[in-house]
């Protein structure tokens, strides 16, 4: 019986690979969110704006930039391992369902700006943006082996989407 992967592309025939480790799933599927369709990268995006959104609601302002920090590093350095973990056992470079990427990404565009409705569909909207155009020289890291290469494109989006953020909020276009 011939089988599709969640990317649509056929499996390699006759390759048998472990799957990955229950731990590596969660992660980089983010509970089960890469799994949604369409777009599972947005899906992800949303997710995450809704995530901060909560933690900020329990975290002091004067604590949301060192929080928003140390997670996006927490994802970063979890998310590499797990993203090249389920590479490895679906035989694809960068799988579709694999979407930690997107959370780390996102989470950085909010670091150190005040939330309000405006800034977190602002924030959504140019690193979606970011994402997907892949200005150089987010496109080049994609190019880097294995979990790297998933994670750290999307972590150059999202500097690009807090550098935009930031100048806003020196514009005052967004509140601080």
């Amino acid at each position: 019986m011939k089988t599709e992967s969640d990317s649509g592309a056929p499996p390699v025939s006759g390759v048998s690979r472990p799957a990955a480790p229950l731990w590596a799933r969660l992660v980089a599927t983010f509970f089960g969110v890469g799994r949604l369709h369409p777009g599972p990268g947005t899906w992800a995006s949303v997710a995450t704006v809704f995530l901060w959104w909560l933690l900020t609601r329990v975290i002091p302002p004067n604590g949301q930039v060192v929080a928003g920090v140390w997670l996006s590093l927490l994802v970063v350095l979890i998310g590499i391992p797990a993203a090249t973990r389920v590479c490895r056992a679906s035989g694809l470079k960068d799988p579709q369902f694999v979407v930690v990427d997107e959370v780390a990404g996102q989470l950085i565009t909010f670091i150190g700006v005040a939330v309000s409705w405006k800034s977190l569909l602002l924030g959504f909207i140019l690193f979606r943006g970011f994402d997907i155009v892949k200005p150089p020289p987010v496109r080049q890291l994609e190019q880097l082996p294995e979990g790297v290469g998933i994670v750290i494109d999307d972590v150059a989006a999202g500097l690009y989407a807090l550098a935009i953020m930031q100048v806003l909020l020196h514009l005052g276009v967004l509140p601080a």
